[in-house]
């Protein structure tokens, strides 16, 4: 295994493939030496399938960003003809896909070659990657704990160096917890900045978006270039962009009006080696001329709660009844996890009314959060308040199947969903570790339309507190 080639960025690897020192069936053939060689120690990667080599040819032809780059694509919402799609749900296994989406057909002209699935939590549901039908993924960084989710699988395949980047999804957070408890770059794009089409419209009253993991912020800046706009028929249109993300990572940020706080939602505790790394963080910003202020916009309110948890419970109520109709069948014994059995029974008691209040009430809340960038470029926390859990400490049990709701509690405390509401886009940016070596993410919020400034912020931090040198003592023989 090249442990040189593993650790390169895919804008690193296209590069080798552009000028010809590498070919692109040696970056795929080093990639699945890679998942050999490392998923054993940490269960991301689920399934493994052939691209299909004329597509292929045509992105190598086309001058892509990323020829040939591997790329491993989660096992939720994002369909390939061909090949298994699960959603980590026993219910669903042995399903295969019949065509693609959008977005795999830009990742496919991005020149990236898709080589297999990762894995997730039941239809992405949890704040966790151990479903019942894969079994649990392990964080690089310390095998004996979570990865966070849903898009853990990806997260970990990333952080071990099986694949440069890899896609993932967010509904909740679902791209940043697992990029902050495993050292990448996690970008939730504003709403309509990516196609969900054409399976997917308005998913969950716009609070999905699609994108993925990487190690720098120039993978993430390219990559978003490269899928980034509108397709036909899309309800909604992210502002667009004034120029190419990956010349805005070339871009000083100037002096930004940053407003910070490290105080927890709910009462929790912050650890405090993640305190420690967010004053570290604000200290930095600091000496970089930025002006940082505690300030935090206005919180939920009571009937805020009220609607995102009837946002939440309806969205549980779409995925049983989308699969029932697409299946022909509901859900047999045994073929649901405790919790996800919770989720669904709690979807069947609201309203369509009840719903559609909750939309109503959390775009209230979205213009008030939208005052408050009025005043502020950004809005920085913890990313989540502590470290990685010892697995299995976040999945239901037949006798207790909302104990990982609870303990969710203990590191999900920076309301992180606000990104989902407001379809504001936020990133999770790796700026420190705690006292036992392992990664700690600092996220922050912008603007709708506003990935910029945060393209632009995020490549200084690179530069001047770099996390690239990081990596887990993940070796073959693990």
């Amino acid at each position: 295994m090249d442990e040189q080639l593993r650790w390169m960025d895919a804008t690193e690897q296209a590069e080798l493939v552009r000028s010809g020192q590498v070919a692109a069936a040696e970056l795929v053939s080093e990639a699945r030496d890679r998942i050999r060689a490392l998923n054993p120690a940490v269960n991301a990667v689920i399934s493994e399938f052939d691209p299909d080599p004329n597509a292929q040819d045509a992105a190598l032809a086309d001058d892509s960003p990323f020829p040939g780059v591997p790329f491993l694509v989660k096992d939720l919402a994002l369909e390939i003809a061909g090949t298994p799609f699960s959603e980590g749900s026993r219910w669903l296994a042995g399903n295969v896909s019949r065509h693609d989406q959008d977005l795999a057909l830009r990742f496919r002209r991005a020149g990236l070659t898709v080589i297999g699935k990762t894995n997730t939590c039941e239809f992405g549901l949890s704040p966790h990657c151990e479903p019942a039908l894969y079994g649990a993924t392990h964080n690089p960084w310390d095998l004996s704990r979570s990865t966070s989710g849903s898009s853990g699988g990806s997260a970990a395949a990333v952080a071990a160096g099986i694949v440069p980047m890899a896609h993932g999804n967010d509904l909740g957070g679902s791209l940043r917890y697992p990029a902050a408890w495993c050292g990448l770059i996690g970008l939730k794009p504003t709403r309509g900045r990516v196609p969900l089409g054409p399976e997917y419209g308005d998913v969950v009253g716009g609070l999905a978006a699609e994108f993925a993991l990487t190690r720098t912020v120039r993978d993430a800046a390219a990559l978003l270039d490269a899928v980034a706009g509108p397709a036909p028929g899309d309800p909604y249109r992210a502002p667009p962009q004034l120029r190419p993300y990956t010349a805005e990572t070339r871009t000083p940020p100037g002096r930004l009006r940053i407003a910070a706080t490290a105080t927890p939602n709910r009462g929790q505790t912050v650890h405090p080696d993640y305190l420690r790394a967010f004053e570290t963080t604000v200290q930095l910003l600091g000496s970089l001329g930025h002006d940082v202020v505690e300030a935090h916009p206005e919180p939920l309110d009571r009937a805020g709660h009220r609607a995102i948890r009837a946002v939440y419970a309806a969205a549980a109520a779409w995925i049983e009844g989308y699969w029932t109709r697409r299946t022909g069948r509901g859900p047999e014994a045994g073929e649901l996890e405790p919790y996800t059995e919770v989720l669904f029974g709690r979807g069947r008691t609201v309203s369509a009314g009840a719903y559609l209040q909750g939309v109503e009430e959390l775009q209230r809340f979205s213009r008030r959060v939208a005052g408050f960038f009025q005043s502020y470029d950004l809005w920085l926390t913890p990313t989540v308040g502590w470290p990685p859990l010892p697995l299995g400490t976040l999945t239901g049990t037949a006798e207790d199947p909302v104990r990982g709701e609870r303990e969710a509690g203990r590191f999900l405390m920076f309301d992180g969903e606000y990104a989902n509401i407001t379809g504001n886009p936020a990133m999770s940016v790796p700026l420190g570790t705690d006292s036992a070596g392992l990664p700690v993410g600092m996220s922050f919020l912008a603007d709708f339309g506003a990935e910029a400034i945060l393209f632009r912020l995020a490549a200084q931090l690179e530069d001047a507190s770099p996390w690239a040198g990081r990596r887990p003592a993940l070796h073959p023989s693990t």
